[in-house]
């Protein structure tokens, strides 16, 4: 019997595979990472190995709380922000439930939906739930607070509910966010890996009303993060001040990279994030394998319907110069 199971998500910061393949030491502009991220100690006591996390992670909640002004009840941690998305769809969209996404934007949010059985809606106001990331992944789109706060009421007055992804937030400008935003049918997504350039820490962590909170708490499976993982971030949320200097650094180097690329022939798409989705012109298969040769990653947009461009990320001048340098040697 067929039966129609969605593909995975295809996603960027494939470095470590393709190191490990290889052999050799390629710069993934694939993976859109803090290029200066705040510095600092940390450490995890070695006996807090031999314990079972607290799985209401108390501590760690109170820590959010304190940083962001919220009550702990109002935030739940996850493994990334991917394991929260999934057990929100789980837990919001399970049923004949419908979601709306815009387009082009992360795939994880269609996948997460469909895998809790939930079809798509033409329009956020025929959807129980509408994704909406900012600033947008791959186009670095930054919507403002103002017009985030009319999609708010627009799903109010339906009754559907709102989930914002703000990943990249921290690294474009948090005077556009939501989280401070109380008492309304609104989920709020963020995450450490972006703006701390830790990926391989996994920590995602989300703010909504407590009722459904305790869902996805209900629903997260337990312990999912890990001591490692929760030394780190209670020493990272007193360090959320330090990345107004990152937030200059990127503005900076992301109008280098913008005016350089457009000296290529290529175009640009208008960025806030820490990214930038570049139209090439061309199929951006071959691009990304002669880019390759030249030990540079970057992400192949095919898979959001882009398939002549591709999305780089902003690292340091030295890395940013050595993609342009590859660039120009692959597209004359």
């Amino acid at each position: 019997m067929a039966v129609d199971f969605p593909k995975p998500v295809v996603h960027g910061g494939t470095g470590k595979r393709q190191r490990e393949n290889t052999g050799k030491n390629l710069l993934d502009f694939s993976a859109s990472l803090n290029p200066l991220p705040p510095r600092f100690a940390w450490s995890c006591d070695p006996a807090y190995l031999s314990s079972y996390p607290d799985n209401e992670y108390t501590r760690l909640k109170e820590c959010i709380a304190k940083a962001f002004h919220r009550n702990p009840e109002e935030i739940c941690v996850g493994n990334g922000s991917i394991e929260l998305i999934r057990v929100f769809c789980s837990v919001v969209l399970s049923g004949k439930k419908t979601y709306f996404t815009e387009s082009p934007t992360f795939g994880e949010y269609a996948l997460s939906a469909r895998l809790a059985g939930a079809a798509a809606a033409d329009t956020s106001k025929a959807a129980t739930v509408s994704f909406i990331c900012n600033p947008n992944n791959p186009t670095g789109e930054l919507r403002s607070r103002s017009g985030l706060t009319a999609c708010l009421r627009d799903a109010s007055s339906h009754e559907g509910l709102l989930f914002m992804d703000e990943a990249f937030i921290e690294l474009a400008d948090p005077a556009e966010s939501l989280v401070d935003v109380r008492g309304e049918p609104l989920f709020v997504l963020h995450s450490l890996t972006k703006s701390f350039a830790v990926p391989g820490i996994r920590f995602g962590y989300g703010f909504g009303e407590p009722d459904l909170i305790e869902k996805i708490e209900t629903a997260r499976p337990p312990w999912s993060v890990n001591a490692y993982a929760e030394a780190f971030a209670l020493e990272a949320f007193r360090h959320l001040d330090d990345l107004k200097k990152s937030r200059d650094y990127i503005r900076k180097e992301r109008d280098w990279l913008f005016l350089r690329i457009g000296e290529l022939g290529l175009r640009c798409h208008p960025s806030s994030a820490n990214y930038l989705l570049v139209d090439c012109f061309r199929d951006a298969g071959p691009l990304c394998a002669k880019l390759e040769t030249h030990d540079i990653l970057v992400r192949d947009c095919t898979s959001f319907g882009l398939a002549s461009c591709i999305r780089v990320a902003v690292r340091t001048r030295e890395e940013n110069k050595m993609l342009i340098e590859a660039l120009s040697a692959c597209v004359r």
